[in-house]
């Protein structure tokens, strides 16, 4: 597979990362760098595609969601 592949993501993956992408667009973002923070934003949640196998499911981390997209704090 590829680098960059989205196959490894599972299709409801894919739709939230379009939501978030569209969301993204909204504010005024490319359509490139609004792709990469959806998929980034779905990596942070999920710890990347799912992988088939017992055993393997995990809780997900919503914080990047809470987060809503506001900047972090700076110094």
């Amino acid at each position: 597979m590829p680098r960059g592949s989205k196959a490894a993501y599972t299709s409801k993956q894919r739709r939230q990362a379009k939501h978030i992408e569209d969301s993204v667009k909204k504010s005024g973002k490319s359509t490139k760098t609004a792709a990469r923070i959806a998929y980034a934003t779905v990596n942070k949640q999920d710890g990347g595609g799912k992988k088939s196998g017992s055993g393997r499911g995990k809780t997900r981390n919503t914080a990047p969601s809470r987060k809503g997209g506001r900047k972090g704090k700076s110094k």
